[in-house]
């Protein structure tokens, strides 16, 4: 007997009208893109080295032959960002790049392991100018061409919502916080200051982001700058995230382009994965090369383009607007 789960098995999550919208999607944000004068490049997906941020883990690939005939492990790229870095260092001018992005661990509703990136890098760019752009880019996209935009606070919005000091908070009264706000699995946590933080934040704050309009969220806590420099006040971040009806966006930096800096957060960040059992990544020395080489006063920002297609569609799933999402692989 012919088995019904196996005969729809082989068929895409999206329908045709939603591959005609994606196909229709990359074509305009080309021509935004040409029209600017932002040159596209490619950058190698698998390399020898990966980002080594704490919170995202790449997934790896084994490869054996010619300049390494011993084997060695490449890493499917979470963002094209350091690539991206080098080209921009050795003078590429305004740069961007749709591409895969793989992150592991990631799948449900709003993620799959392997989804597709935007991102784009401006020397001479300020980080409210780049904001400005992301929001046309996000009205291109979702077809919303006069939708109105915010901007927000990271710490007020603590403040507002929570009334949560997010730079006098310990790790504890946040702990204390999250099981008194049934946060499940609180109890059980082990989290450092900045992953109570993102909890609360994702489960308590996020949800009511950008109900009718874009919403972006700036001046993380320096703690959180990722790859960002610091802000004059030495606590906040040059950084801000984009949301819209509650999903999460885009993620924008006034990149950091001090070497010793960026050396020094590499290694704090493989400390972190040690203390969290965790293998540390290969720091990538080309990047830091790069940057001591000079790179570009500039700020740069990575969208996801899936998210984007399922709020322009109204679709609840991502896999709904991928050809074969993971289940389908």
């Amino acid at each position: 007997m012919r088995d019904r789960a196996l005969d729809s098995d082989w068929r895409p999550g999206a329908d045709l009208a939603a591959l005609r919208a994606r196909a229709t999607l990359l074509a305009d944000l080309r021509r935004h893109f040409a029209d600017g004068g932002v040159l596209e490049v490619e950058t190698p997906l698998a390399c020898a080295t990966a980002g080594t941020d704490p919170a995202l883990q790449p997934l790896t690939a084994r490869y054996r032959g010619p300049v390494y005939p011993d084997g060695t492990t490449l890493y499917l790229q979470t963002s094209p960002e350091f690539a991206m870095k080098r080209l921009l260092a050795a003078g590429s001018g305004p740069i961007y790049q749709i591409c895969k992005a793989f992150r592991d661990g990631e799948a449900g509703r709003l993620h799959n392991p392997e989804f597709t990136i935007l991102e784009w890098y401006r020397p001479g760019c300020d980080l409210p100018t780049l904001i400005d752009e992301v929001a046309d880019v996000a009205r291109l996209a979702l077809g919303m061409p006069d939708l109105a935009a915010r901007h927000n606070d990271y710490a007020a919005l603590f403040a507002q919502h929570l009334d949560i000091d997010v730079f006098a908070a310990d790790p504890e009264s946040l702990r204390g916080y999250a099981v008194a706000r049934h946060i499940l699995g609180a109890e059980g946590m082990e989290l450092d200051r900045d992953g109570w933080l993102d909890l609360l934040f994702s489960h308590l704050i996020q949800p009511a982001l950008g109900a009718d309009r874009l919403c972006f969220v700036t001046d993380y806590p320096a703690s959180q700058a990722a790859l960002a420099r610091l802000n004059a006040d030495g606590q906040t971040a040059a950084r801000f995230e984009l949301f819209y009806r509650g999903v999460e966006l885009a993620n924008g930096f006034h990149e950091l382009s001090d070497a010793d800096e960026q050396a020094a957060r590499f290694e704090a960040d493989n400390c972190a994965r040690r203390a969290a059992g965790r293998p540390p990544i290969k720091v990538d020395r080309r990047v830091l090369a790069a940057l001591q080489h000079g790179l570009p006063d500039c700020a740069g920002v990575a969208v996801g383009l899936d998210r984007l297609l399922m709020l322009r569609l109204g679709c609840r799933d991502i896999d709904a607007v991928m050809s074969f999402s993971l289940q389908r692989c």
